[in-house]
């Protein structure tokens, strides 16, 4: 039977870390506006640079692939440069990165710029949990519930803005914007970065431990939940426009589709972590998730445009393991170390596991010319998590396993 941790002594909020509390939003609401900025606009830049379907498959594959590999590679990065420079690099990468696609005039420079961005994205979401940890190791029920709910702001208004901006200006404006709001977050985090240490103190706890995590069923349950569950909120990014779109919508209701989609993230991002904390076995959300998503699934299939809003709404609930997921990661473990470990192996298998979604729920439409295909591919993901939640929701540390 598992230890439970020693209790934390609780100190106020903001008291000596009101600048590292900055530093963990402001990076927070740039971890999916390379993801959302495009989506809506992926028609539109088919037109422009003359690509189709299996194009744009693949761009609605990049994120997921982009996080897995820069999710088990993050872990390697901390250990060298520690925790703050590495989350300095995120931002710089994602400047960079968001540049570089608003001023593309190739599909081949769109695609690089997009690989960039999402690269300091990735290690982003990593990076981010064992922050907390270090920081707010008193505070996880309400760090998590704050960064979690401003990663899904960030995913909503950048999906919202897209295509009015596109249509005001220019679709390069409607890109490019968002490097505004990555340089803001580098600004805390280059003097965090300043004082702190050049490599991370515990790196041979923190290898130790990543080398370990691939052998516990926590690892795995954590690592297969979080996957089905980006697998397919990343599908619905990249296809919930068309699908509207093929059931008689416009092109920019399909963008306010996504937007619904990913503001309806926002209530599981504001209650999941806080029942997350009080609960011994918070497996009841995933049951809960998985009849979601059915409902959704069956609405968008058989009845897309009757009550479009209404499988938004219940669609948007569905990701509710997301945040579920993002908080274990610190109720799972006692360390930074394992805490840093557990994020880089679930993000790093969850995402490699996730960027098959856009590109195989494409695939089955295509295939069947229909999305009967695609809908029951995410039902059977769905099951999948189901299991897989069983064994991550089941009280341990991860710890205890090695």
């Amino acid at each position: 039977m598992s230890t439970p941790a020693p209790s934390l002594i609780r100190h106020p909020l903001f008291k000596g870390r009101l600048l590292a509390f900055v530093a963990i939003v402001l990076v927070s609401a740039n971890l999916r506006s390379a993801v959302t900025s495009l989506t809506p606009l992926l028609d539109r830049l088919g037109h422009v640079f003359d690509f189709g379907s299996t194009m744009t498959g693949v761009l609605g594959m990049m994120p997921t692939a982009a996080f897995a590999v820069f999710g088990l590679a993050t872990p390697r990065i901390t250990r060298a440069i520690g925790l703050e420079r590495t989350a300095v690099l995120t931002m710089v990468l994602a400047t960079i990165g968001l540049l570089l696609r608003a001023f593309s005039d190739n599909v081949g420079m769109l695609l690089l710029g997009s690989a960039i961005a999402l690269a300091g994205m990735g290690m982003g979401n990593v990076v981010v949990p064992p922050l907390v940890k270090r920081y707010f190791a008193d505070r996880v029920g309400t760090l998590s519930t704050v960064y979690i709910s401003v990663l899904q702001a960030g995913t909503m208004v950048p999906a919202l803005l897209a295509v009015p901006v596109a249509d005001q200006f220019d679709w390069r404006v409607s890109l490019g914007m968002w490097s505004l709001l990555s340089v803001a977050a580098l600004l805390p985090w280059i003097l965090l970065a300043r004082s702190a240490p050049r490599v991370e103190t515990s790196s041979t706890n923190t290898e130790h431990a990543a080398g370990r995590v691939w052998k516990t069923q926590l690892g795995w349950g954590m690592a297969l939940m979080f996957g089905m569950t980006s697998l397919g909120t990343y599908s619905l990014f990249t296809w919930l426009p068309k699908v509207m779109v093929e059931a008689g919508a416009s092109e920019s209701f399909g963008g306010v589709m996504v937007a619904v989609y990913s503001a309806i993230g926002l209530l599981p991002s504001l209650l999941v972590p806080a029942l997350a904390v009080r609960m011994r076995n918070p497996f009841p959300i995933a049951v809960m998730v998985f009849v979601l998503n059915l409902v959704a699934f069956a609405g968008l299939l058989w009845a897309p445009m009757s009550a479009p809003l209404l499988w938004a709404v219940i669609a948007g609930l569905g990701p509710s393991t997301f945040p579920l997921g993002l908080t274990l990661i610190n109720l799972r473990t006692r360390s930074q170390a394992g805490s840093a470990a557990l994020s880089g192996f679930m993000q790093g298998v969850g995402y490699s596991l996730a960027s098959l979604g856009p590109l195989l729920f494409g695939w089955l439409h295509g295939a069947s010319n229909g999305w009967a295909w695609s809908f029951g591919f995410l039902a059977v993901c769905s099951a999948i998590l189901l299991t897989a939640a069983w064994f991550a929701c089941k009280p341990q540390q991860l710890e205890d396993h090695w």
